[in-house]
């Protein structure tokens, strides 16, 4: 898939677009864009790895961190963190635990936990010698249901 960004935006803290939709079979890889998915209540995305019952249902990450990243001379690109959900022009900074954020049409996530503590070091840090998502992850599960594609709006609600 092709991620077009458009990093001299600036960042909205209420709004902005899914760039790409991420998965993998096995935790503690990368992943890869897929387009499209399904978000479902009680699990998060279909077919992805960090699926179920728990708190981290759906992983989001702003393209403009991985940007950063590659301005370090990283390889990196959507899904290289592990995220599910790869956002721009939304200052996912400015999101707190319990905000509801709508995506596309009829899907909504609660934000559940902001950056994680790795007791291993994954992949993605065995890679690249750094990890972004223990600081700028965010951590959300699926309150509603619902298609989620490349190009999709993602907003704050709540």
């Amino acid at each position: 898939m092709a991620t077009e960004v458009n990093s001299s935006k600036a960042l909205s803290r209420t709004a902005g677009r899914v760039i790409a939709v991420c998965s993998s079979q096995k935790k503690g890889t990368p992943k890869t864009d897929i387009g499209e998915g399904v978000l479902e209540v009680g699990f998060g995305l279909k077919g992805d790895a960090h699926g179920g019952d728990w708190h981290r249902q759906v992983s989001l990450l702003a393209i403009e961190q991985i940007e950063t990243m590659k301005n370090k001379g990283f390889d990196v690109k959507p899904g290289s963190f592990a995220e599910n959900i790869c956002t721009e022009g939304f200052d996912l900074r400015s999101i707190v635990v319990g905000s509801r954020v709508r995506v596309g049409d009829t899907a909504i996530l609660e934000v559940t936990q902001i950056g994680k503590e790795c007791h291993t070091r994954c992949a993605i840090y065995n890679k690249i010698g750094e990890c972004i998502m223990p600081e700028q992850g965010v951590f959300a599960k699926v309150i509603e249901g619902g298609p989620v594609r490349s190009g999709d709006p993602i907003e704050l609600i709540q």
